[in-house]
């Protein structure tokens, strides 16, 4: 699948979850089952002093309302992790809410969008790329869009951020779709990025991001299966699947460039 159309395909994921109404002071957008659960969630960190995190103000009916977090996110946010300043700013940062989430302890009716994983001892954001990290100034100070929490090990966390921030993708996706001015040292862009978090590499660096892109596809297969949209159609158009093998081969067959 051409670059392009994986892009219109993000930005059909995006649509699901885009503000239907955005001011200088509040952000609404459209809530689910899941919701209160995240809502709590949030309050449990900003209860510890983490401003990094959006903070909820009201849900009700099918929407929910969030303050907003002042700085650039989305589209504008990809060029801010060109550089290493950037690039650490967003594993201290995520390392950081990580920690914090370790001593929550959710509702008994808790509602995760996203299955919990097994030997799951941190509540993670499940898309921690860095178009959901709030930029200013070069750096990363928030990280919005917690549609996708659930408990699951760190590493799936870090191992997704990897796949996006490294980037564990080819040459073309780093220029285009990544808009590096050049290509990256993607080797370097990992060590940066795993020392800042404070892990230690001890583990495969492509075998992790290979399983968390199986765990997204996984994840693709769940919400077709609850007849949600794109996913349902993706799955029967089988080209997304296609894309993502496509991508596994080329990381698999690329081993040395990311890891000594």
């Amino acid at each position: 699948m051409a670059d392009d159309e994986v892009l219109n395909r993000a930005a059909e994921v995006n649509e699901q979850f885009r503000p239907i109404e955005l001011s200088a002071e509040t952000v609404t957008r459209p809530a689910g089952t899941h919701t209160p659960t995240v809502h709590a969630f949030l309050r449990h960190l900003r209860d510890q002093g983490l401003d990094c995190v959006p903070e909820p103000l009201s849900l009700g009916g099918r929407t929910e309302t969030l303050r907003f977090i002042e700085g650039e996110s989305g589209g504008d946010g990809w060029r801010h992790q060109h550089d290493e300043r950037g690039l650490r700013s967003a594993a201290r940062l995520l390392r950081r809410i990580h920690d914090a989430s370790v001593g929550w302890d959710p509702p008994k009716d808790a509602v995760f969008a996203v299955p919990p994983v097994e030997g799951g001892d941190t509540f993670v954001n499940g898309d921690p790329g860095p178009w959901n990290f709030v930029w200013r100034d070069g750096e990363a100070v928030a990280l919005i869009d917690w549609d996708f929490l659930h408990p699951a090990p760190r590493l799936s966390d870090v191992a997704y951020a990897l796949h996006w921030f490294a980037p564990l993708r080819d040459d073309r996706a780093a220029l285009e779709w990544h808009h590096f001015p050049e290509v990256p040292d993607r080797r370097t862009r990992v060590e940066v990025f795993l020392e800042a978090y404070d892990m230690v590499a001890d583990f495969d660096v492509v075998d992790a991001v290979v399983e968390r892109i199986h765990r997204t596809s996984d994840h693709v297969r769940f919400l077709a299966a609850q007849g949600q949209e794109p996913q349902r159609t993706w799955l029967e158009e089988g080209s997304v699947e296609r894309e993502r093998q496509a991508e596994i081969a080329w990381i698999e067959a690329n081993r040395g460039m990311f890891s000594r």
